[in-house]
This record gives C-alpha cells, sequence and structure tokens, in this order.
C-alpha cells in the first residue's frame, strides 16, 4: 500500500519506465508532490520469500542429484514450478525428489548474499543454471544467492535467512513437457 494524508492506494505491481521504478496502483492517484508512504503486506511477502528459497532449493537438487539446468519456471506466494532438462522421469521421481528437498531444507542451510563483479560471476558455470543467460548486459556486479551447501547462484529476488524457514514443500505434481524437457511443481504447507 501507499497512504497520503487524505488517502491510500493498493500496490498491484511495480515497473521500469527509462530505468525509473514505477509503482502500479489500484486506487486513487496522489496529487503530485506530496510524501507517501509505502507498506508491505509481510505474511505475503514472507511467503514469497519462503517460495523463492524453495525454488532455489530445488534447482540445487536437480543441479546436484540429476545434472539438470531450469528451463523455466513461475511463481506466485506459496505456489510454483519450475522447468528443467531431463531426459525422462520415473513414476516416483515426484515423491523422489520431494523427499530430498525436505530433508535439505531442514538441514537449516544459511542463506547469505553477495555481489561479484560481472567478469568473475560469469566465469563460473555453476553460478549461472538456467539454459540460457537471462542476465541483462548492464547489471554489474551480480548479486549471488549462496545456499550454503545446497545452491549458488546469480538472482535478484528475495528469500528467507535459512532453509529452515521455508517449512515444509510438496511436490504436488510432475509433468513431462516435451522430449527433454519436465516440470515440477511444488506448493508450500503452512507454517506451524
Amino acid at each position: 500500500m501507499i497512504a497520503w494524508e487524505g488517502g491510500e492506494a493498493r500496490v498491484v505491481d511495480t515497473v521500469r519506465s527509462g530505468g525509473v521504478p514505477l509503482h502500479v496502483i489500484d486506487g486513487p492517484r496522489p496529487p503530485d508532490g506530496v510524501i507517501v508512504r509505502g507498506t508491505i503486506d509481510w505474511d505475503r511477502r514472507h511467503l514469497t520469500m519462503r517460495t523463492h528459497t524453495a525454488l532455489h532449493a530445488l534447482s540445487g537438487i536437480m543441479w546436484r542429484d540429476y545434472d539438470a539446468k531450469v528451463t523455466g519456471g513461475n511463481m506466485e506466494p506459496g505456489a510454483a514450478r519450475m522447468d528443467f532438462e531431463l531426459a525422462a522421469i520415473s513414476a516416483d521421481f515426484g515423491r523422489e525428489v520431494e523427499e530430498k528437498l525436505n530433508a535439505a531444507l531442514a538441514e537449516d542451510h544459511p542463506v547469505e548474499v553477495r555481489f561479484l563483479p560481472r567478469a568473475e560471476a560469469l566465469a563460473d558455470p555453476d553460478l549461472i543454471r538456467t539454459k540460457v543467460s537471462l542476465i541483462p548486459e548492464h547489471v554489474d556486479p551480480i548479486r549471488i544467492i549462496d545456499i550454503v551447501g545446497l545452491d549458488k547462484q546469480a538472482d535478484g529476488g528475495t528469500h528467507v535467512r535459512s532453509t529452515a524457514e521455508v517449512g515444509r514443500v510438496r511436490v504436488v505434481k510432475t509433468d513431462s513437457k516435451g522430449k527433454g524437457f519436465k516440470r515440477i511443481r511444488i506448493a508450500l504447507d503452512p507454517l506451524g
């Protein structure tokens, strides 16, 4: 939300226009020049952070155990999908991945953030886990998320402090989306 004296509006998206961040709002526009105060929906933000960290842990397991690169993905707070370059999956694949994922999350790996010069980051093939590098040319340095001992990748998103904060994750569906492309859908259980 953004609020100002005499009004407020819900922020529904953020975009960049000419390099300037803009807030897309649902509601009245504040008058030009007025001071606004922004607040976040912490429950939604924390669920998004948990989901994003779960996807990184999933990516780390898929890279480590199956040598699979990410070919796509999408997430909403509490639910997500990730696509991988895999030749085939068994009927028990989802259960197997879910067990490995939850075991790794329970190990309480710290999540660290650091920045590397672009040339150094791109020289490490383990930091770019997507089939195609999606990092724009102008990004330097590159932000690295390190889930210590589990996953280390270039990433610009929000994360929790450790994998234990993610909670339990279910693999709700696995699909074959064509030759060499497999999809895993996950959902996070509520905390507590």
